[in-house]
């Protein structure tokens, strides 16, 4: 369960500065969006040029929580669900992802910086869902 004593406007307002200035500076040095999907997409049909930063990126997603652990106790974690449903979720995310032309990052972090109406679309149509998830989930 997460602690809501231990979430601090501080550390979310860290967390979010540290999100926007990876996406913006992924954008200015490389010409890069920070859409994960898109970035693990791009290694599935690789090209030599393109290949590093892709892979850096994302060690660099793997490597954060490593780093952070070393310096901070990492929040317990705990699943609840069966793997069964959790594999089904992921391939339905996998599916969104493909059919809204990016993830929540790209469209909602990097999307909406850049003004993108399918962005803002996209994004509201993320929250919506998962609102409504979350509604027939808990209270129905």
């Amino acid at each position: 369960m997460l602690d809501w004593a231990s979430a601090t406007p501080v550390s979310a307002l860290a967390g979010g500065v540290l999100i926007g200035a990876a996406a913006a500076l992924l954008l200015v040095f490389n010409g890069r969006i920070a859409g994960i999907s898109g970035i693990l997409g791009g290694l599935l049909k690789p090209t030599a040029s393109d290949s590093a930063w892709r892979v850096c990126f994302l060690l660099g997603l793997v490597a954060s929580p490593w780093m952070y652990s070393q310096a901070f106790a990492l929040p317990e974690a705990q699943v609840s669900q069966d793997a069964s449903l959790l594999i089904i979720a992921g391939l339905l995310v996998g599916f969104g992802t493909r059919l809204g032309g990016g993830c929540t990052s790209g469209h909602g972090v990097c999307g909406i910086a850049r003004l993108s109406t399918r962005s803002v679309v996209a994004t509201m149509i993320f929250m919506a869902t998962a609102m409504l998830t979350v509604y027939f989930r808990h209270w129905l």
